[in-house]
């Protein structure tokens, strides 16, 4: 897909200027007639207008908590009995960050010329998500959109909240290994050169920790590069091979394999599965379309790769319950919730529950998980730390030939 900058009028002789992802220009072009626009002038977004964009976006940032905000206020002014148009008005006027204040002022704009409230949101789809924009579209379709921004605000509530606990329970362990992997580099780098200086003086026989210490000490001095290199080589080298699509989906389904960290990653998986489908089931999005959106979505090749399974097993008329067993992905407590709410008629409820059992399910194990990390992170950085300080004070007890 490319973007492309078009400038268009209205039936009404309105110029309306935009971007569009497309094929290309022909494709731009039929998707702006099916909005009533007449094109005028349609051409890919140049390198430096593209650069340029993506610079801004960084410095004025949208993220979950600004489309939260705008989205609970949208509900409230919509509750309230407010039109669209009034409602799109206010919040461009009220919104902290300057980059959605834009966002909705061209958002009012493409309603006020025509566009349907989703067409309006789709053009901005790096602010809102598709699952976003297809569930407004639902409502508007069904006239019921006072109730999709209430369901939204609940979703990314939900998002939010996940999202805050993972970055709570991690800050200390990652401030607590930076600190203390940077104790241990200055040491080593910095202070058992100086002594390595006084031992080389002295010409005396230097015990074997502290032999060992001055040995890494040099190889990191001399050497740091090499390490630096290998990692950068790792990390790009990993960038490289999962840019195929087959060789990602290997390595995701790789991941769903280790040990903790992958029983973490497939049950939060889960959770958004499940999340995300039920919250779109009970906007009115039916299940295939709706299984779409959810693939799109995953984070995970092998996950989305399961969900696009699920997706051909249902237009041959099987059952979603079966189709998870199928798929060998999903853990079986989820299956049997999934199939006892098929079987009642409440897919859409039991899959919320689905979502908040896996959600408290991750948040506990993180915090298990943390909760053992932490401990573990200072009995290895102190036991670096003190073998470094031993191996330092065995050398100079031995020069002065101090008796244990």
């Amino acid at each position: 897909m490319t973007e492309f900058l078009y400038k268009a009028t209205t039936l009404s002789g309105q110029t309306v200027e935009g971007s569009m992802d497309g094929r290309d220009e022909a494709a731009v072009v039929q998707s702006l007639h099916h909005m009533g626009y007449i094109p005028i002038r349609i051409g890919p977004v140049e390198a430096k207008e593209r650069s340029f964009q993506l610079s801004s976006l960084i410095l004025h940032r949208i993220g979950i908590r600004d489309l939260l905000v705008f989205t609970q206020e949208f509900s409230t002014l919509l509750s309230s009995g407010l039109p669209i148009d009034r409602s799109l008005r206010i919040l461009g006027s009220l919104s902290e960050n300057r980059k959605l204040r834009e966002t909705v002022k061209d958002v009012l704009q493409r309603v006020e010329g025509g566009s349907s409230l989703a067409e309006a949101l789709g053009f901005h789809s790096r602010v809102f998500p598709k699952l976003y924009v297809n569930m407004v579209r639902a409502g508007e379709a069904g006239g019921f959109l006072e109730t999709i921004f209430s369901r939204l605000t609940r979703y990314l509530q939900s998002a939010k909240k996940v999202r805050e606990t993972l970055v709570s329970v991690m800050i200390y362990p990652l401030i607590l290994t930076f600190v203390s992997g940077v104790s241990i580099v200055i040491l080593v780098t910095f202070v058992v050169p100086r002594f390595a200086r006084i031992f080389s003086d002295m010409g005396q026989a230097i015990p074997i920790p502290t032999q060992i210490v001055l040995a890494i000490s040099h190889f990191i001095s001399d050497y740091w590069w090499i390490g630096l290199s290998f990692a950068f080589l790792i990390y790009f080298g990993l960038k490289v091979y999962t840019r195929h699509e087959e060789r990602r989906f290997h390595w995701d389904r790789f991941k769903l394999r280790w040990i903790i960290i992958g029983d973490l990653i497939k049950k939060g998986e889960v959770a958004r599965f499940a999340r995300t489908l039920g919250t779109l089931l009970q906007s009115g999005v039916s299940i295939l379309p709706a299984l779409n959106l959810v693939k799109e979505i995953s984070q995970n090749r092998a996950v989305s790769r399961a969900i696009g399974a699920i997706h051909d097993r249902l237009r041959e008329g099987k059952g979603i319950s079966k189709s998870l067993v199928e798929t060998g992905v999903f853990p079986p407590l989820a299956v049997h919730m999934i199939g006892v709410g098929e079987e009642t008629g409440r897919l859409d409820e039991m899959l919320v529950r689905v979502a908040e059992v896996y959600e408290e399910n991750v948040q506990n194990a993180l915090k298990r998980f943390v909760s053992l990390l932490e401990p573990a992170v200072i009995l290895i950085m102190g036991g670096l730390v003190g073998f470094i300080v031993i191996s330092m004070l065995l050398a100079i007890f031995s020069i002065n030939e101090i008796p244990f």
